[in-house]
């Protein structure tokens, strides 16, 4: 099966050995956006909220790179350091993935890069 990597400036640049996003067999997975400005490389200011747009607008610019929208993602994977944070996740989200939303998983872990607080990876139609 061939693989086309996707890249765009205008999300974050990949800070280890894998590629923003991967398109092959109709599908396009997309490597876990932390709330990276794509600008500075550094963590967003500002509070979870903050991180979590700025993951997802991370998800929408690898997205668009790759002639997609987040409309297309049929999975989302939620990385979380705190799981108090769940509810703002869903309601941010929401503004970004129109209904039907895609599958999700929300996962606890106990760190993230760069000391982030949240991650997210997604898988799109198309």
């Amino acid at each position: 099966m061939a693989k086309q990597v996707i890249s765009t400036a205008q999300a974050p640049a990949a800070i280890g050995a894998y590629s923003q996003a991967i398109r092959a067999g109709g599908m396009v997975y997309i490597s876990g956006q932390i709330p990276l400005d794509p600008a500075t490389g550094q963590l967003v200011a500002g509070d979870i909220r903050e991180q979590i747009h700025q993951v997802f607008r991370n998800l929408a610019a690898v997205a668009a790179a790759a002639g997609l929208g987040l409309e297309q993602a049929v999975k989302v994977t939620v990385y979380l350091t705190d799981l108090g944070h769940f509810a703002a996740v869903n309601e941010i989200m929401a503004g970004y993935f129109p209904q039907p939303f895609p599958a999700r998983a929300a996962i606890g872990v106990s760190a993230l890069p760069k000391g982030a607080a949240v991650e997210a990876d997604a898988i799109l139609a198309g």
